[in-house]
Parts: C-alpha cells; sequence; structure tokens
C-alpha cells in the first residue's frame, strides 16, 4: 500500500485534498467555533498550521463541498448556503516601513475586489476595507466572512526597530477597527497571529474578539495529537520508538491535550526518522537573545517562570517581557496552572527536548565568541560526565572562560551580573539534550541545578565571590544542606561546587566529592 503524501509547506486546502496528501481532520473543531461564536482570536507560534486552518474555514463558507467528502463536517453542514469572504493575510516576505504595509494591504483589497467582483474607491486602507464589506453585503445579499492570517506579522518582523514597529501597529490597528462596526453585514470573522497585543493598543475598535488561544476546547486546533499521530501517520512511521518521538517534538500546550508541531512531524519522517531541529530552524530568535542580554536575564531560570495570564496574555511593543514573549513565540508553554487567591497562575516550561536543545544552544553562541568550539567542547563534556571524570570538567570549563577575548567583555559587559557563568554551566549541558533542571527544590532548600545522567547525578552549587560574605565553600554549602538526600536510591551522586570571580572573569574555586545518592 502506497504511503499518502506529505504536506510540507503546503498551506491550501484544496491542493492538499485533491492531490491525497495527508490531512489531519480539523473541520469538527472548526464547526464547533463557528457554531459557538462569531468574532474569534487565536494566538499560536510559527508553523504550526495557523494559515492551512484560516483556507479550510474559506474553503468551508464558500461552500466547497468536494474538498470535505470523507470530513467530520461533511454531514453537519448546510451546503446549500455558501458565503462572500474576504481574506487578508501577512505571511508572505517582510514589510520594513509604512509605505510597503500600504502597499501589501492595498494589493490584497484588491485581489479581494476583483474575486468578490466589487469595486471600492476609497483611497485609506481602512476606508476601502469597509466598503469593501458593505457593497460584497449589499451585491451577493449576503453576510461576509473576514478572515485575516498572521494578522501582526508586520509588527514582529520590526521588534528590533520599534519606531517602524509603531508605525505598522497603527497602520493595522486602523484596518481592523472597522470591522467591529460592520457587525450586521458579517457572518464570521477570524484573526489569527504569533503574538497577543494588548487590546488598547492594537484591538482598541475590535474589542469584541473571543480570545481561544487558551481554551481548553480549542487546545488542538492547530497542531498534531498523538492521537492524529497514531492514525494519519502510523506506517510512515513504522520502526520508530514513539517514546522518543513524543520527546523531541510533542509537549505544546494550551491548557488542552499537548500537540505536536506539524512542521517538526513532517520533516521527520521526510529525512528518514532523524531527530534534528526542524521547527527551530524555520526561525531565529535574534530579538528574543537581544531582549535577554540586555536584561541580564538569568537563563537558567527560563525553566522556572511563573506567569499571570497577564504576563503571558499581551504585550506591546514598549514594554516587551521575556516570559511573555519566550510563551507566544513557542520556546515555552504551560506545564501546568494554579490557583493562587483569586489568581490563576502558570508554570511554564520547554515544551520539548528540540526547543530545550536548540534555544540553549543558540543562547550560547550568543554569550560568548568563542563558538568556533562550541561542538567540540560540547563533545569533551560529553566524554567527561560520562567517565565521571570531574577534575575534566573543571579544566574544559576554565579554559574556555579563559579564552574568552577581554575585548568581548569591554562590548558586553555580560560577565558584571551573577548569573553570567552559572548560565554558561547550564547552556552547554541543556543544549547537549542532557536531563538538567535549575533550582531543583529539596526540603532543605533549592540547589542550583542538578544533572541526571543513568545512575548517576551531578549536584552543583554556583557562587560569585564578590556577592557572599560566608566562609562556606559553594562544596561546603551543598554538604551542609544534605542537597543529595533527595536522591537515595538513585545510584552515585557527585557534589561539585563552582565558585566564579567577575574580577578574574573565570573560575576561582572548583572542588568536588562523591557521596553515595
Amino acid at each position: 500500500m502506497a504511503l499518502k503524501k506529505l504536506p510540507i509547506g503546503i498551506q491550501t486546502f484544496s491542493e492538499i485534498r485533491e492531490d491525497d496528501y495527508v490531512y489531519v481532520d480539523k473541520t469538527g473543531i472548526a464547526l464547533t467555533l463557528i457554531e459557538n461564536g462569531k468574532y474569534y482570536f487565536l494566538s499560536r507560534p510559527r508553523r504550526f498550521g495557523k494559515s492551512l486552518f484560516v483556507d479550510t474555514l474559506r474553503c468551508l463558507f464558500e461552500g466547497q463541498k468536494e474538498l470535505f467528502n470523507g470530513l467530520a463536517i461533511e454531514d453537519h453542514w448546510d451546503w446549500s448556503r455558501s458565503f462572500p469572504v474576504i481574506t487578508l493575510t501577512f505571511a508572505a516576505g517582510v514589510l520594513r516601513s509604512e509605505e510597503q504595509l500600504l502597499e501589501s494591504i492595498h494589493d490584497q483589497l484588491d485581489r479581494n475586489s476583483r474575486k468578490l467582483g466589487v469595486k471600492t474607491t476609497h483611497t485609506n486602507p481602512a476606508l476601502r476595507l469597509q466598503e469593501l464589506i458593505e457593497k460584497t453585503h449589499e451585491a451577493s445579499g449576503k453576510k461576509v466572512v473576514v478572515l485575516v492570517d498572521e494578522y501582526d506579522k508586520p509588527i514582529l518582523d520590526n521588534l528590533d526597530s520599534p519606531e517602524i514597529a509603531v508605525q505598522m501597529r497603527e497602520g493595522l490597528k486602523d484596518l481592523y477597527s472597522v470591522i467591529k462596526a460592520r457587525d450586521a453585514e458579517l457572518r464570521f470573522v477570524f484573526l489569527t497571529g504569533v503574538s497577543k497585543f494588548s487590546k488598547v493598543s492594537i484591538f482598541s475598535g475590535l474589542n469584541n474578539l473571543q480570545d481561544i488561544t487558551l481554551s481548553k476546547k480549542f487546545g488542538s486546533i492547530c497542531g498534531y495529537t498523538q492521537a492524529d499521530l497514531q492514525h494519519h501517520f502510523k506506517n510512515h512511521l513504522t520502526g520508530c520508538d514513539p517514546e522518543q518521538i513524543k520527546s523531541w517534538y510533542n509537549g505544546f500546550n494550551w491548557l488542552g491535550e499537548s500537540v505536536y508541531n506539524p512542521f517538526d512531524i513532517l520533516l521527520f519522517i521526510a529525512n528518514d526518522h532523524a531527530f534534528k531541529n526542524y521547527w527551530f530552524e524555520t526561525g531565529t530568535p535574534t530579538f528574543l537573545v537581544n531582549l535577554i542580554q540586555t536584561g541580564k536575564y538569568f537563563i537558567p531560570a527560563i525553566e522556572t517562570i511563573q506567569a499571570s495570564d497577564e504576563l503571558i496574555g499581551s504585550f506591546d511593543i514598549e514594554s516587551i517581557n521575556v516570559a511573555t514573549l519566550l510563551f507566544q513565540a513557542g520556546y515555552l508553554t504551560i506545564d501546568r496552572e494554579k490557583q493562587v487567591a483569586d489568581d490563576i497562575i502558570y508554570l511554564l516550561k520547554y515544551p520539548n527536548k528540540e526547543v530545550k536543545k536548540s534555544l540553549t544552544g543558540y543562547l550560547l553562541s550568543h554569550l560568548s565568541q568563542n563558538m568556533e568550539e562550541k561542538q567540540g567542547i560540547k563533545g569533551n563534556l560529553y566524554e567527561a560526565l560520562c567517565r565521571k571524570e570531574l577534575d575534566a570538567l573543571h579544566a574544559i570549563f576554565h579554559s574556555f572562560f579563559a579564552s574568552i577575548p577581554n575585548d568581548w567583555y569591554r562590548k558586553n559587559n555580560l560577565s558584571r551580573y551573577e548569573g553570567y557563568y552559572a548560565s554558561i554551566f547550564y547552556c552547554y549541558f541543556a543544549s547537549l539534550g542532557l536531563n538538567v533542571t535549575p533550582e531543583d527544590t529539596t526540603n532543605h532548600g533549592r540547589i542550583d541545578m542538578t544533572l541526571k545522567m543513568k545512575d548517576t547525578i551531578f549536584v552543583f552549587e554556583f557562587k560569585v565571590v564578590e556577592l557572599i560574605n560566608e566562609t562556606n565553600s559553594a562544596l561546603e554549602q551543598i554538604k551542609a544542606k544534605r542537597y543529595h538526600e533527595k536522591f537515595a536510591g538513585y545510584g552515585e551522586a557527585y557534589l561539585v561546587g563552582v565558585e566564579f570571580s567577575k574580577e578574574e572573569r573565570n573560575i576561582v574555586g572548583y572542588a568536588w566529592g562523591k557521596s553515595s545518592a
């Protein structure tokens, strides 16, 4: 039996259905969406199938029945009715000026006008969209559907140039603001993008949108569930370890069922089941890295973020929080939620092995210029850990810090903040794909970092000598607080105390001991 083709990079619903590509049926979710509301907003990371879902909605409202044969919605939709659809997308290309944004909007309005057979006369983009809705409704006698894909991309592409980003935001704000005023002429409105900007910044004129980003009912609206994988890709994944695939690519969670990133799965199959960083490599988080560096963010703390609805829900160009950006861009996801008084707090985590390895590796490349030797250092570190050669571990890191040019320190000033050196340790271990846990909680306090390898546990305590007054060394602190007792029965435990000096820009104290965990 021939395997169905993989829809790699295909975002057109009709092409997938007509050319017999694998299609993971989301039409049941689309039906629930349409039957229970009118105005929707969805935020999901890049490469998650948002564009395909938007195009599926378009084909559905246009009544292209033949495309839905055998799908969940086929017998639950009134195919005798169709609706005119206006589609806008900013997915393609990068817009770098207000003029380019206006050109893109006018070009898209021209295309919609031709398709719908109406002419508009206004030169202002917002008024043109309003006119297009009005005239389409009058000409067809039907209510109009408005679908907007990647509504925020012109803003996100310019976050490194705040003045341009603000211009993009204001231009889009004017465009979207006319939608609410045309309520009587609209059947359905759906906007999707990566981020959620605050209502006052971009949706002040469209404040009736229902945000389904964290709706359990729509948690799998984009992405593949475990059941999807087993049903649609079973024959494509013959011979693969399902738990390994899950650890690498599953784990994205928006309070519903956790999902796989579709792009990862499709590329994993197409590349003969090779585990690589497929999704991460489709985008470079340069702005995020710059934000982390500028704010001197303690990188291991990424794994222990607790965020409120407000923190992960939205942001403004003038005030961007690292946690918000990490979550909305897909580098962090929801681990669980907890009630704190009247508030809900979300505990965040890396979604999976791919993201943790990739992001920490990318951050590591920006924490030092000594990256020509990065892979060699990682290999040496891994061998030292496997052989349990703790003195070799010390030598590798000491040599690494010593090799960083003074000029780099002068330009970056990163070594002057407490978390820099510990962040280097953490990023190296995490980018190797090892089981590393920062701020590991025990009944005696918090361990700075633990590293588990088979039947061995490594317990790390870090100190910056200029910031401490006590005489206890880092190793003595581990012993005094009996951190290793948490891992009783796990196997061998190695206790490692590391002391840094901001003045020396290197490790100035290193001691280790062994304990039977």
